[in-house]
């Protein structure tokens, strides 16, 4: 977070402007965090945006000088990718299940690289390429046979549906190379996303460094590019660390140093991919209290956006074990420690399953106070069900040097 900063007054504004439930998002956060990830991963990497953490297309605007490379994982985020003025040539598009009506308008455009994930794939892309009468430019995604310990979610080490098992690479990656309207520039990776610890983070590295090195020199391939899921994780919880990337180049800095110091990869472009960690410390969730209850002991705080507007703060978007998230009642001017007490935080949805927090302590929360959940610039509207129950679709508000603009994509009136 940027030192001294206190989103309270344009949360406020915010809410008063725009409505409720709202997501507000503060590019000088995000601009923080680019210059902490270029000071600490400069000397090797590019970074690229994954578009599917939040495809707002005004902050995908706003990105287009600030990032190198975009990666999309739909025909729908290609779209918005072009809604947004990126240039072809600096997007890239993942995905296990692309079908033929998203793969040639993207290879139609001129699309940078495609992430083949499958043979099926690839005589798809192949075939379509032919027709339009050009050469794709390829990235293998591959799939390590391990994981470390330490991710939130782990994309291989098991059956998964992500990129070509690296046991499986010896006999796919020659078949691919013979296609004659695709052309293999490089190889992919993203294994584990979410994790906490620097040293998980440096070992899933060397992974994809043993599997880079191996699978090059089988090709005899000198790539332009290769793609490194960072795997970065950020705070959600009380308690929870932030990640200090000074322990992470500390330890595999070294190691990349020698990677590229091996001729077929001194012209290679490493990229490090992510999309979490860059927005979504910038967001928060904004919801107003409707309504205030006791129930057998528990005062329970009703709000107007619950799980609808932001499924991960309910704990349903792939959370084991239910944690708060760190949410805070928004005060411009508040007592210096105002009494707190337990709460239940709860959304306007018809379930029981609609529910922000349990037990969080706060300052007493009445009717109209704003509540404002923390680390909501990622995957929120887009990853929560929007239309349940069809209460109002939440407003999304861009931050730019404390002026505010309604980028909804939902309720454009």
């Amino acid at each position: 977070m940027v030192e001294g900063f206190d989103p309270d007054l344009a949360l406020t504004e915010a809410a008063t402007r725009f409505g409720t439930p709202s997501y507000v998002y503060f590019t000088d956060v995000i601009e923080a965090r680019l210059a902490a990830l270029r000071a600490a991963f400069a000397p090797w990497f590019a970074v690229s945006f994954a578009v599917k953490s939040n495809p707002n297309p005004a902050l995908l605007g706003w990105m287009r000088d600030r990032l190198d490379y975009l990666d999309i994982s739909s025909g729908g985020e290609f779209a918005l990718s072009q809604q947004a003025g990126w240039e072809h040539a600096r997007i890239s598009f993942t995905g296990p299940a692309k079908r033929e009506d998203e793969l040639r308008p993207a290879i139609a455009a001129g699309l940078g690289e495609l992430v083949i994930e499958s043979l099926r794939e690839a005589r798809l892309a192949n075939e379509i390429a032919a027709e339009l009468g050009c050469v794709q430019p390829v990235l293998i995604r591959i799939a390590p046979d391990r994981v470390p310990k330490g991710f939130g979610d782990q994309m291989a080490g098991r059956p998964s549906p992500f990129g070509i098992d690296v046991e499986d690479a010896g006999d796919a990656l020659p078949r691919i190379a013979a296609m004659p309207n695709l052309r293999i520039i490089g190889l992919h990776i993203y294994s584990g996303t979410q994790c906490l610890k620097p040293q998980a983070i440096s070992e899933n590295w060397r992974i994809f460094i043993a599997t880079f090195g191996a699978i090059c020199d089988d090709l005899d391939l000198s790539p332009e590019k290769l793609v490194f899921g960072s795997g970065l994780g950020i705070p959600y919880h009380p308690g929870e660390t932030p990640l200090d990337l000074a322990e992470i180049t500390d330890e595999i800095g070294p190691e990349l140093d020698a990677f590229r110091a091996i001729p077929r990869f001194a012209k290679t472009r490493f990229v490090l991919e992510l999309g979490r960690y860059l927005v979504a410390p910038a967001g928060y969730f904004v919801t107003r209290v409707v309504s205030v209850k006791q129930s057998r002991g528990t005062r329970i705080a009703i709000c107007d956006g619950g799980l609808n507007a932001n499924l991960a703060a309910s704990g349903n978007f792939g959370m084991v074990i239910r944690r708060n998230y760190v949410m805070h009642r928004v005060a411009i001017v508040d007592a210096v420690d105002p009494p707190h007490e337990k709460h239940d935080i709860s959304g306007p949805l018809c379930t029981s399953i609609d529910k922000l927090g349990s037990g969080v302590s706060l300052p007493q929360l009445e009717e109209g106070d704003l509540l404002a959940v923390h680390a909501a610039g990622a995957y929120g509207p887009t990853a929560s069900p929007i239309h349940f129950i069809s209460h109002p679709l939440p407003v999304e508000v861009l931050v730019t040097g404390g002026q505010l603009q309604d980028i909804s994509q939902f309720r454009g009136d």
